[in-house]
């Protein structure tokens, strides 16, 4: 009895994907619980397992192939075994399965010789002298090669490839240009002096690691002076339906984590009532799935601000581009020493430039430079973050 092997359910607003790679072929044997196809979605990659042991019988849906929820990927046969012959009855003639040769090692007829090719006459005596002054006879024309010769080396290597984009790169790309085209961004820019938090986490680094398992990063302190920030100025933490503004009172911040197979923005949910230290923690957990391609599509679901640090990558300085339906994404670049004045004096100072970019229409100008101001203030002064916090 042949068994439909199907899409699953995938989580919510998820309702298609495309078939990544199959770990079967066809006739192989399976096991219960063993993994059959990878799926890819727009958020994360799926695995679908066998549901009970057998013979994969049939594909149906290979490798590129859009597929939907409830649709057949293939038939998954139950293993049988011989019935046995009634008594006096010839027995079965047994089919032996086909194997899977390696090309490279399939029996190959042997090629019919080819024609001997008659050699040049041997020459007829007394002609031996003449023939060491004649020239010899000709041959076939030399090949012509494909590039002439001398060609400088470069156009003889250029070459090109041809990749597919994965679901979440093809979304991604989707969803970045839907931003630009949906919305009217604009970003704006304020430069934060680290010393006092860098002066912190020096202080309490091996404490704070001894006790939480987790360095002590400048995340959680952005993360803390974002929300503070968001409560003065509302609008931030908000999104559009239609005619109306939807302003929202919690707060779950997105982290933006680089990936392999590209961008993805887990959520921190209730962020306001986390800690430093698990905040830290939660970031950590985050990077390493993303690493692993592990991230569940609850890790990714809403969230109704975001942060980016494109300073881990040495990025001096950005327009990031918003994460709809959200209207405002804080960006972090790298942190360097620069010359500044302080009180008449100038000082070198470890400084960050941090760029906002919202959603001109619900957010005026005068809200995003003041959020943005009172990051800074938060961020220069984090004993005043703490006490907020």
């Amino acid at each position: 009895m042949a068994h439909e092997i199907r899409v699953p359910e995938m989580g919510e607003s998820v309702v298609g994907a495309t078939v990544a790679h199959w770990l079967k072929n066809e006739g192989d044997s399976v096991a219960a619980g063993e993994t059959l196809v990878e799926l890819e979605t727009e958020k994360v990659d799926l695995e679908v397992a066998a549901e009970r042991s057998g013979v994969l019988a049939r594909i149906t849906r290979h490798e590129g192939d859009e597929v939907k929820i409830g649709e057949v990927l293939g038939l998954l046969e139950e293993a049988h075994v011989g019935a046995p012959t009634a008594p006096g009855a010839p027995a079965p003639a047994s089919v032996a399965p086909q194997e899977r040769v390696p090309a490279a090692t399939r029996a190959v007829p042997p090629a019919p010789p080819e024609p001997a090719v008659p050699g040049p006459a041997p020459p007829a005596p007394g002609a031996r002298g003449r023939e060491a002054q004649s020239p010899p006879p000709p041959g076939p024309p030399a090949p012509v090669p494909l590039v002439a010769e001398g060609a400088p080396a470069e156009k003889q290597a250029r070459r090109e490839e041809r990749v597919r984009m994965s679901r979440r790169r093809q979304t991604i790309a989707r969803r970045l240009l839907e931003a630009q085209q949906t919305a009217a961004m604009l970003s704006t820019f304020n430069e934060i002096d680290m010393g006092q938090v860098m002066a912190l986490r020096a202080r309490h680094r091996q404490a704070f690691e001894a006790r939480h398992g987790v360095r002590l990063g400048i995340t959680a302190f952005f993360v803390k002076a974002a929300i503070a920030a968001l409560k003065v100025f509302p609008r931030l933490n908000a999104e559009i339906q239609g005619d109306e503004l939807i302003l929202k009172h919690f707060y779950d911040i997105g982290i933006a984590v680089g990936a392999a197979e590209g961008l993805v923005v887990p959520v921190l949910r209730d962020a306001d009532r986390l800690s430093l230290a698990e905040i830290e923690q939660a970031v950590k957990r985050f990077a390493r799935k993303a690493e692993e391609g592990s991230l569940g599509l609850e890790d990714l679901r809403g969230g109704t601000f975001t942060l980016t640090n494109g300073g881990v990558f040495g990025s001096l300085l950005s327009t990031p581009i918003l994460n709809p339906p959200q209207v405002g994404i804080l960006g972090l670049h790298t942190i360097q020493d620069r010359p500044v004045a302080v009180a008449g004096q100038v000082v070198v100072h470890p400084m960050m430039y941090v760029a906002l970019t919202y959603d001109h229409r619900i957010v005026d100008g005068r809200e995003a430079v003041q959020f943005l101001v009172r990051v800074k203030e938060l961020i220069e002064s984090p004993e005043t973050l703490l006490l907020e916090a």
